[in-house]
């Protein structure tokens, strides 16, 4: 799994942990937020704190995972995901009453795999596997410069929802 983070000497097993409990309070306003790719408040995030500390999480782990992951938001959302039907709704403009191929519309739903799995996903990942085995070039050799623009904004502006 790839994570939008660096792994190094993180507490798997609190990941573990959270997970889990996370996903059984799935129903929870700010989880809902998260997933939908709602801006979060920072009620939202206070909240979302308060379950990794119920969860079993220390103020001192909860605090390494937002370093290690630049914000809380981004952390909660690598371990929940993003909802497959915002992630649509986020690259719908790419696929939808547009003449795109093939090939741009699977490339477009690998993107959305991707954050579907993971919650966010760093742009310089578009140039590396599965996306480069569309084409060496990754997005640029799919789409027009502008459109790979446009595609960067969009995972830049899912980032910057789950940060608050």
């Amino acid at each position: 799994m790839y994570l939008p983070f660096s792994t190094a000497d993180f507490n798997w097993q609190q990941y573990d942990k959270a997970r889990p409990f996370l996903m059984a309070h799935e129903s929870h306003v700010a989880l809902q937020r998260l997933r939908r790719n709602q801006p979060l408040t920072p009620t939202d995030l206070i909240e979302l704190e308060r379950m990794l500390l119920e969860a079993g999480g220390s103020p001192e782990l909860i605090q390494e995972a937002k370093e290690k992951s630049h914000g809380l938001g981004i952390f909660i959302r690598s371990l929940v995901g993003l909802d497959r039907e915002a992630a649509m709704q986020a690259f719908s403009e790419f696929i939808s009453g547009s003449t795109a191929t093939a090939n741009q519309i699977e490339f477009i739903n690998l993107v959305v795999e991707e954050l579907t799995q993971n919650g966010v996903m760093e742009t310089d990942r578009l140039f590396q596997s599965p996306f480069t085995d569309f084409n060496a070039q990754g997005p640029l050799g799919i789409f027009p410069a502008a459109t790979v623009s446009q595609i960067v904004q969009v995972l830049e502006g899912i980032r910057e929802r789950a940060v608050a």
